[in-house]
């Protein structure tokens, strides 16, 4: 099991509120129910998040909780990336060139044409 920085994924989501907030507020992103679905269990885990105090102190059980939110997390968003990526590559392969490049989930991700 990887460890998880939650006091950084904490403060990180805690200043990124306003931004999901306005993404929330966009009628033609609430459209499309999955990524609305998406949004809110990003909600979720900033909410879980801002109300401990003390990370570094959490009860296992708690973590896993935690670690639990954060997995439902990456997993919608993985499907929502690649429905992304489809998406570009059938309408703008230009653009899903560079995008596949960047892919966020590689930690060797490049823009580099290899």
């Amino acid at each position: 099991m990887c460890e998880i920085p939650f006091g950084r994924l904490k403060n990180y989501l805690a200043e990124k509120r306003n931004f999901l907030l306005r993404l929330l507020e966009n009628p033609v992103l609430l459209e499309h129910e999955s990524f609305t679905d998406l949004l809110m269990a990003v909600f979720h885990l900033t909410e879980e998040l801002a109300n401990r105090t003390d990370i570094d102190t959490l009860p296992d059980s708690d973590l896993q909780h935690l670690s639990g939110d954060i997995n439902r997390v990456y997993g919608m968003l993985i499907i929502q990336w690649l429905g992304y990526m489809k998406y570009l590559k059938t309408n703008y392969p230009y653009l899903f060139s560079l995008a596949i490049r960047l892919n966020p989930f590689d930690q060797h991700a490049s823009p580099v044409v290899k």
